[in-house]
C-alpha cells in the first residue's frame, strides 16, 4: 500500500470546481486517453527533440517536461499505474527520437536500391527501441513516487534522477547509443557547458530536466512556501549555471598563436584536410586516384605559416593504405619535411587464403611512407561496420566491403614524433562520456577522425559535433576532429570553437595545438559525481514530503 493519502483523480478535479486556470488544464491533460493521449504525447517527445542540436529550441523544454509531468499525474491515479507510465514515456520518447534521429535516413540514400527499403526500419524501428528507455524512466518515477508519496516538486526530481539514470543505461547496454541527452540541449553556449567539467553532460542533463518540468507545481493545490522556493530554485539553476561557467571562462589563458603567452603546444603546427568528397562518388573505382591526389593536393597549399603535421579524416581515401605500397607512397608526399600524416584508412590482415579481416583504423606515416602507428577502431557501429547475429540475420551492412571489421584491443594513447601523446577516437567513439580516455594513461590531447558524409548536410553531423564537442570540456582536453565532408573543428580544453570548417566546404583548417588543462573533477571521478548528486536530490525528495514541499495535485 502507498502511504498517505492519494491525489483527487484528475477527472473530479477537472469537472468540478475546484480548478480554474492552469490547474483545470493541467488536470485535462493528466485526463486524457486513448488516441488523443498518444498523439499529445508523441507531438510533445517532437517538440522536446526541437531543444536539442542543431535546432536549440531551449524554451520547448518547458512545455515538453512540464506537460509530461501531468500526464505522469494521471498515470499516478489510474489502476495500472506503472503500464500507464510505461506507455506515456514510450510514446513521448518516439516522437523524441523520430525527430532527433530523422537524418539515419541519409545513410540509406546513398546507396538506394540495396539500401533504402530499411529506411523505416532504421528510423521507425530504432526510435521505437529507443523509446523503451524513456519507458521505463517514467515507470519507474511513477514507482518511486508511489512508493514513497512523494508529489510536487519531489516529483520533478524523481522524473529527472529517472531520466539521466536510463541516459546512462543508454550509454552502453547493447554496445550504446549516448545520442541527445538532455544536457545537449546547451551545447550552443560554451558558458552553459562550463558544468560539464564538474558533473559531466549527465548534471547538465539533471539541471535541465528540473529546470524544464518544474513549472509543473504551479497546478499543485495548495501551493505551499515550499513548493513556491522550489520553482524559485529551479529557476535559477540556469541562471546559476550561467554565471559558474563565465567565471571560469574569465580565467581561461588564451589560445591565441599570435600572443606571446598563448597556451599553446610550441612548434606543432596542424593542418586538418577536408576535401568534401561525397560519399556516393568516394569508391567508385574510376575516381580512386582523383580522390587520393585531391587530399594531396590540398595537404600542399601553401600557407603563411607552414604545418607541421597534416590530418585526413576516418577511411579518406578509397585505399586500404597499410596493404598497398604504391598508394602509401603517393599519401606520404603531402607530409611536410619533418612532420606526419595521420589519417584514417581501412586496412586487412594480409593473410594469403582464406577470409581476410578487416580493421577501420588510424595510421601515423612518415614523409618516407613507413608507419609509425596504429590504432584500429574498438566501438564498431552495428549494422554500419558489422552486423550483429550476422549468421541469423539476412542482411548486409551499410559500409560496403568484403566482410565485417574486427574490433579494435580498446582506447590507446599514441606517442608520436613530434607532437603531445594523443588519444584516438574513429567516428562516434567520440560520443561516450567517460569513455574517450584510455584508463591506464591520460593523453595530451583528442583526435577525432570521423566521416560524416553518410548523414547529409542536415541535422546528425551537427549533432555528431555538437556531443562530441562536450568531450573536450568534460576532460579538460583539447578535441581536433576532422570530418571527410564537415564539420571538421579544433576545439579547446573550455569546448569552444578555435576554428572550423562547415558542411559540404572543400578547404584545410590550419591551427594550433591547445595546451590540456589538469584534469577536471569529472575526467577524475567520472560518474561518480552525478550519481552522488542524484542520490541527494531523491534522498531531498523523500525527506520534503514530510514538510509540504510535495502538495498534492
Amino acid at each position: 500500500m502507498v502511504s498517505g493519502t492519494p491525489p483527487p483523480p484528475a477527472a473530479r478535479l477537472a469537472r468540478s470546481g475546484e480548478a480554474t486556470g492552469i490547474r483545470r488544464f493541467a488536470a485535462g491533460v493528466a485526463m486524457l486517453s486513448g488516441s488523443r493521449r498518444v498523439a499529445l504525447t508523441a507531438v510533445l517527445g517532437a517538440l522536446t527533440a526541437l531543444a536539442m542540436p542543431p535546432w536549440y529550441v531551449v524554451p520547448l523544454l518547458l512545455p515538453g517536461f512540464t506537460m509530461l509531468v501531468w500526464l505522469l499525474d494521471g498515470a499516478v491515479a489510474t489502476a495500472r499505474p506503472v503500464r500507464r507510465s510505461a506507455a506515456t514515456g514510450f510514446w513521448f520518447g518516439f516522437g523524441f527520437f523520430v525527430t532527433g534521429i530523422h537524418w539515419l535516413a541519409e545513410a540509406f540514400l546513398v546507396d538506394p536500391v540495396r539500401h533504402g527499403w530499411m529506411i523505416p526500419f532504421a528510423v521507425g524501428g530504432r526510435s521505437a527501441l529507443l523509446a523503451l528507455f524513456p519507458a521505463a524512466a517514467c515507470a519507474a518515477t511513477v514507482w518511486v513516487r508511489r512508493r514513497f508519496d512523494i508529489s510536487g516538486a519531489g516529483r520533478v526530481i524523481v522524473l529527472a534522477v529517472m531520466w539521466v539514470a536510463f541516459e546512462w543505461v543508454r550509454s552502453w547496454i547493447f554496445t550504446g547509443f549516448p545520442w541527445n541527452f538532455a544536457g545537449y540541449v546547451w551545447s550552443f553556449s560554451p558558458v552553459m557547458m562550463q558544468p560539464a567539467a564538474f558533473a559531466g553532460v549527465y548534471g547538465l542533463s539533471l539541471l535541465t530536466i528540473i529546470a524544464g518540468g518544474m513549472p509543473a507545481v504551479l497546478a499543485d493545490a495548495p501551493l505551499s512556501r515550499h513548493t513556491l522556493a522550489a520553482l524559485a530554485i529551479a529557476a535559477l539553476l540556469p541562471a546559476l549555471a550561467f554565471c559558474g561557467g563565465w567565471l571560469r571562462l574569465q580565467a581561461a589563458p588564451s589560445y591565441d598563436p599570435g600572443r606571446s603567452d598563448a597556451a599553446i603546444v610550441k612548434g606543432v603546427r596542424l593542418r586538418i584536410v577536408q576535401a568534401g568528397i561525397p560519399q556516393r562518388l568516394k569508391w567508385r573505382a574510376d575516381l580512386r586516384m582523383n580522390n587520393l591526389m585531391r587530399h594531396v593536393s590540398l595537404s600542399r597549399s601553401e600557407a603563411a605559416t607552414p604545418p607541421t603535421h597534416i590530418i585526413w579524416p576516418e577511411t579518406a581515401v578509397p585505399y586500404y593504405l597499410p596493404n598497398d605500397a604504391r598508394a602509401r607512397e603517393i599519401a606520404a608526399t603531402a607530409v611536410p619535411p619533418g612532420g606526419m600524416l595521420i589519417t584514417g584508412t581501412v586496412r586487412y590482415d594480409g593473410r594469403p587464403g582464406g577470409n581476410r579481416r578487416f580493421w577501420n583504423s588510424a595510421i601515423a606515416m612518415s614523409a618516407a611512407g613507413d608507419i609509425l602507428a596504429t590504432y584500429d577502431k574498438t566501438h564498431l557501429v552495428p549494422f554500419g561496420e558489422y552486423v550483429p547475429f550476422g549468421d541469423l540475420l539476412p542482411l548486409n551492412r551499410i559500409v560496403a566491403g568484403a566482410g565485417d571489421f574486427s574490433s579494435g584491443a580498446g582506447l590507446r594513447v599514441l606517442d608520436l614524433p613530434g607532437l603531445p601523446a594523443v588519444g584516438l577516437l574513429i567516428c562516434y567513439e567520440a560520443i561516450f562520456p567517460s569513455a574517450v580516455v584510455a584508463p591506464d594513461r591520460r593523453p595530451g590531447w583528442l583526435l577525432n577522425l570521423t566521416n560524416d558524409g553518410w548523414f547529409g548536410v542536415g541535422a546528425g553531423p551537427r549533432q555528431h559535433l555538437a556531443i562530441s564537442a562536450m568531450r573536450a570540456t568534460e576532460e579538460g582536453l583539447p578535441l581536433v576532429r576532422a570530418a571527410g565532408t564537415g564539420i571538421s573543428v579544433v576545439v579547446d580544453p573550455y569546448g569552444r570553437q578555435l576554428g572550423r570548417l562547415e558542411i559540404g566546404e572543400t578547404g584545410v583548417l590550419d591551427s594550433a595545438l591547445p595546451r590540456p588543462l589538469p584534469p577536471t573533477p569529472y575526467a577524475t571521478y567520472g560518474n561518480i559525481i552525478p550519481v552522488i548528486i542524484s542520490a541527494l536530490l531523491l534522498l531531498i525528495s523523500v525527506k520534503s514530503r514530510n514538510h509540504n514541499i510535495s502538495g498534492n495535485f
